[in-house]
């Protein structure tokens, strides 16, 4: 079974007059299947199919309005995944889950069992590079011009209309010195190099946003947020930055080491739209996306600002070091996702992340529109790193 695509569905409620499909059994002669936890209550609460009310179903009419449909197990409760997924994440939790789904109940350490490649060498001497008090302009375009695909995208980032440079950007020393400045190519350029070590995703949640378009929309959005925090709140844009590039790096590492969950996980988000993609991966896998490439960048010694960011970007309470920019992250993929970028409902951002942010809600919405603004600049750069 697939999730009917919302075209199909479109055209059910046009030719019923129904603002949603009725939860009601053998509707229009459609194949119906109850979980059988609804058989036991009192009474069941139905979608009607109109605005927002309900229908109120006594047990014994529900069970006869049921005769024809098929009753089994196909549903469970939320909380323990949402529980399961803050719960923190070591090793031996992820080896565990590995063991749990592979059929060959592999027992080599994790790094054995999921074959990731160690980090790049151009990440590495960048991360070197970060905790260098000496370090300068050259040194960081030496690096950047080893690897000549890196330089060309760096180069053509600065050249962007989005960032309106004056004149033709040659050289990384220019992207640098004349549009970028230091710390957003050594973010950048480690970002990219991250992006390049594994492959594209061959499948997708129907209608989700590019891996790339998604991370250029979310850190260009993250720049700005920070740019709108009070200076002396201010995270730091270069760590904000990178967290929004590499936001969503679990999705490579599910696609590349995992090919078949991952694709069973995207016909679950299909079905289950209401639902987190971080509890549908618990389900299946026992972890998210999120711990995986929350652990993995531990692992590659990156900077902790981002580990936290990535491995609690959906955890608002999160009140450990570096919390603000995991909130941060939190707050520029519930924008986006009001715009129908990145993955998930529409869903609104408590106030106090605001206050804990210090960040005004009307300049967060006034930046979103801003970044929309410039969608076909974006789009341009996403692009490029997308062919």
């Amino acid at each position: 079974m697939s999730a009917a695509r919302p075209e199909e569905i479109e055209s059910f409620c046009r030719k019923h007059n129904l603002q949603a499909i009725p939860a009601l059994p053998n509707l229009a002669g459609m194949e119906t299947l109850i979980d059988e936890s609804l058989m036991n209550q009192p009474q069941v609460f139905l979608d009607s199919g109109v605005s927002d009310g309900v229908l109120e179903i006594p047990q014994d009419q529900f069970k006869r309005m049921a005769e024809k449909a098929k009753v089994c197990e196909i549903a469970i409760p939320l909380g323990p995944l949402h529980q399961a997924h803050h719960d923190g994440c070591t090793e031996a939790k992820l080896t565990s889950a590995v063991e749990k789904f592979t059929t060959l109940r592999i027992k080599q350490r994790l790094e054995e069992t999921l074959e990731l490649p160690p980090l790049p060498d151009t990440a590495q001497k960048i991360i070197k590079l970060r905790v260098d008090p000496e370090a300068d302009i050259s040194d960081l375009a030496n690096i950047v011009e080893m690897d000549p695909s890196l330089a060309a995208q760096v180069v053509s980032w600065a050249s962007s209309p989005y960032y309106s440079a004056q004149g033709e950007i040659k050289s990384i020393h220019d992207a640098i010195v004349r549009v970028l400045g230091f710390d957003m190519v050594m973010n950048l350029s480690l970002g990219l190099a991250l992006g390049k070590t594994l492959n594209m995703p061959n499948d997708s949640p129907r209608n989700s946003t590019p891996y790339w378009e998604q991370a250029v929309y979310t850190a260009a959005l993250l720049e700005g947020l920070v740019t709108a925090q009070p200076r002396e709140d201010r995270l730091g844009f270069g760590m904000a930055y990178l967290a929004g590039l590499l936001h969503n790096f679990g999705t490579l590492i599910l696609a590349e080491v995992f090919p078949p969950y991952y694709s069973s996980i995207c016909r679950h988000i299909e079905a289950n739209p209401h639902v987190p993609s971080y509890m549908i991966e618990q389900h299946i896998l026992g972890v998210s996306r999120e711990q995986i490439a929350g652990w993995l960048m531990k692992l590659w010694n990156m900077p902790d600002e981002v580990v936290t960011a990535l491995r609690h970007q959906h955890h608002p309470e999160y009140e450990g070091e570096n919390s603000g920019y995991a909130k941060m992250l939190f707050v520029a993929q519930r924008l986006l996702q009001e715009h129908d970028i990145g993955q998930g409902s529409h869903l609104e951002i408590p106030n106090f992340i605001y206050r804990e942010l210090h960040l005004n809600r009307e300049k967060a919405l006034a930046t979103v529109e801003n970044i929309l603004a410039s969608s076909d600049d974006l789009g341009e750069i996403a692009n490029q790193l997308n062919s």
